[in-house]
């Protein structure tokens, strides 16, 4: 296929005269498949393993992708350059991806895709997969979004009695949180869609395996190894001296800020959900409380879709404590930079994630959560996007929260390690992909 891009001219032959007959192939997209997919690349390349690194090319900006990979020091085998619409971009995944892999297998290799999470890509690229009869190993497996009980909860806005703390309380009870969101769009059809294309299930928490017990897939394929996204983490923390952040913001270099953002579809999407969550900004900016806004292209499409640019410019100009500001290249810098903020105001599952391996209260600007154990453990809290002044009350209470900062890490150390030795694991009994006889031992 010419739209696809390789990194050597002899790509197929150079794998083909490859003496494994494994091929991990790591699958990246966006940036959070980046922060979690790499410790996993590299780990597999210390080992020995032939890993490959396939880009398929959504998010090609230097401050999506290409800071990043330099960042972190890899290159792609291989691009997809898929662009256009979601389902354009559904079906050139599956198409190109299902080439390569085709080619892969004409030249006997069997491929191992290491698909992550949530993403489009997941839920692509194990398609295209597993039609050739290559099962994915699924990183981050079984997340499912969780929906606090609100009647129970007594969150309605007329009840003048509503206590945060007491909905803190109650969001740390198991039993008060339902099952069934399709929520986050598209991203819960996705992970539920790659699942049934995965072969290892490397699950972050006892909870996901909960959840993929329940829905029936192989119990001895399922692994809780944590999430490699504190690996990242952990490692950025580590060289965030070297970052620059606070030359480029000062504002940020004493802390004591809310970092917002708002990306997801159904948030963006809804001018009743964004607006809410816009007025709260507002309100917290115009009380002089420190706030930064990393914007998406999402973000800027509902500002530009409500009506909200020449407010958005107006506070900018006005409240030098407001620091506007798109998506940051290096990883190492929103770590630096978060390790330092009083609480992060998100829709975004994986900041929900990072706050807690930093001990950061996070505030999640949704009506559920896919890391609602970073709820039930105290240190996440939910602030429905329908009432600005609740969410700012919410957000005041999170703020620099001292029992919030003292909830149990979840996602572990070393998760790269523990990630690879399952997949080895698995390899020592058979392949990926098995067949019905061998999963009854027949």
């Amino acid at each position: 296929m010419q739209e696809i891009t390789y990194k050597s001219a002899s790509f197929f032959e150079e794998i083909a005269s490859h003496k494994e007959k494994y091929v991990h192939l790591i699958m990246i997209a966006t940036k959070p498949d980046i922060i979690k997919q790499i410790p996993l690349y590299k780990e597999l390349k210390k080992r020995g393993h032939l890993v490959l690194l396939g880009h398929t090319g959504q998010h090609y900006d230097e401050n999506l992708s290409g800071g990043m990979l330099k960042e972190f020091g890899v290159e792609p085998d291989f691009n997809l350059n898929v662009r256009g619409v979601m389902y354009e971009i559904v079906s050139q995944i599956i198409g190109r991806l299902g080439f390569v892999m085709a080619e892969l297998k004409k030249r006997g290799k069997i491929v191992i895709p290491y698909v992550h999470g949530d993403t489009t890509t997941a839920m692509a690229a194990g398609n295209a997969g597993y039609a050739l009869e290559f099962a994915s190993v699924h990183v981050e497996a079984g997340i499912r979004t969780l929906t606090p009980d609100y009647v129970a909860g007594e969150y309605s806005m007329q009840n003048a009695e509503f206590s945060i703390r007491k909905w803190h309380a109650f969001l740390q009870d198991r039993a008060h949180w339902l099952r069934g969101s399709q929520e986050p769009y598209p991203e819960q059809f996705c992970t539920r869609s790659a699942e049934s294309a995965t072969g290892v299930h490397l699950a972050p928490v006892e909870l996901d395996r909960e959840f993929l017990q329940s829905e029936g897939y192989a119990d001895d394929r399922i692994f809780v190894v944590g999430n490699s996204v504190a690996d990242a983490t952990l490692e950025a923390l580590d060289h965030a001296k070297s970052s620059t952040i606070f030359d480029r913001y000062p504002a940020l270099k004493d802390g004591d800020f809310v970092r917002f953002c708002i990306h997801r579809r159904e948030n963006c999407s809804s001018e009743k959900r964004f607006r809410a969550i816009f007025d709260a900004m507002k309100m917290l900016i115009e009380a002089k409380k420190k706030v930064l806004l990393i914007s998406l292209f999402q973000t800027e499409a509902a500002i530009d879709r409500f009506g909200l640019r020449a407010e958005m410019e107006r506070l900018v100009k006005s409240y030098d404590t407001f620091v506007y500001s798109p998506v940051w290249a290096l990883y190492t810098d929103v770590i630096a930079a978060m390790n330092k903020a009083a609480v992060c105001a998100t829709d975004s599952g994986s900041m929900q994630e990072e706050m807690n391996v930093l001990g950061v209260p996070c505030v999640t600007l949704r009506f559920g959560s896919d890391r609602s154990e970073s709820i039930i453990n105290g240190g996440n809290i939910i602030a429905a996007p329908t009432d600005a002044m609740r969410i700012v009350d919410i957000i005041n209470y999170a703020w620099n929260n001292a029992d919030m900062r003292k909830a149990s890490k979840l996602y572990g150390n070393n998760v790269s390690v523990a990630c690879i030795d399952a997949v080895e694991n698995v390899l020592k009994k058979g392949n990926v992909f098995r067949s019905e006889e061998e999963r009854l031992g027949m």
